[in-house]
């Protein structure tokens, strides 16, 4: 996982630094298909992206790149930091989340007020589950580690309705609250749920029960777009 941010860190800078639209919202997830047999609870999370120019009457598409991060489960258990100190307790957090990197693609061909529009995406998903230990009163994890991972491809599409809020703000031409939709299709993967790790109490072993499946979603986004000057 810190290889991962080590990579989209940088290039989700970069992109933001020279787009001339930049947007972040807070998202829902409802898992489809074969993925929602597997998890059927909504996930929730954040998904960020920058374009390099901003659509206009004259060039009414942008181009761009956009990154999600999803958490479609998570449990929290107060257990014996181990066999041999069973009188400490500590809290076991394990997390199941998806990463997605995708190319945008967007079309927006009206101006004003209101601006409906549609996009395209293409890229790529990490699904993983990691488990962190954490003492009572700190908030840094004293050891984490990624139980499983896999890597999925995905597509899709949605579309979305700007409200224009503000205008002028400095460096910022036009600022909008963004609503939209988006579906995406993500090929096979094997992955964990809250119940695919199983340990046994006996000897603490740890059994691993991953399910296997396609990877669709469908999101919901409510947050802002910055168009620059």
């Amino acid at each position: 996982m810190k290889k991962l941010i080590g990579f989209v860190i940088p290039l989700l800078f970069s992109s933001v630094v020279f787009a001339q639209t930049a947007g972040g919202s807070f998202m829902i997830g409802s898992p489809q298909g074969e993925f929602r047999s597997n998890v059927d609870r909504l996930g929730f999370g954040v998904q960020v992206y920058g374009t390099l120019w901003s659509p206009s009457k004259e060039r009414p598409f942008t181009v761009g790149l956009n990154v999600g991060y999803l958490i479609y489960g998570m449990r929290t258990e107060r257990r014996p930091f181990s066999l041999t100190i069973p009188d400490v307790n500590v809290d076991v957090t394990r997390t199941n989340s998806l990463v997605n990197l995708h190319a945008l693609f967007q079309l927006s061909p009206f101006t004003g007020t209101v601006r409906p529009y549609v996009e395209g995406v293409f890229g790529g998903a990490y699904i993983f589950t990691e488990t962190e230990v954490k003492s009572y009163y700190q908030s840094t994890p004293i050891a984490s580690t990624t139980n499983y991972s896999d890597f999925t491809w995905s597509y899709g599409a949605g579309g979305g309705i700007l409200f224009r809020v503000a205008q002028d703000l400095g460096d910022v031409k036009t600022l909008y609250l963004d609503l939209k939709a988006r579906y995406t299709y993500g090929t096979e993967a094997e992955y964990l749920t809250e119940n695919g790790i199983v340990i046994n109490p006996a000897d603490g072993r740890v059994y691993y029960f991953p399910k296997k499946s396609k990877t669709d979603l469908l999101t919901f986004h409510i947050g802002v777009v910055a168009y620059f000057n």
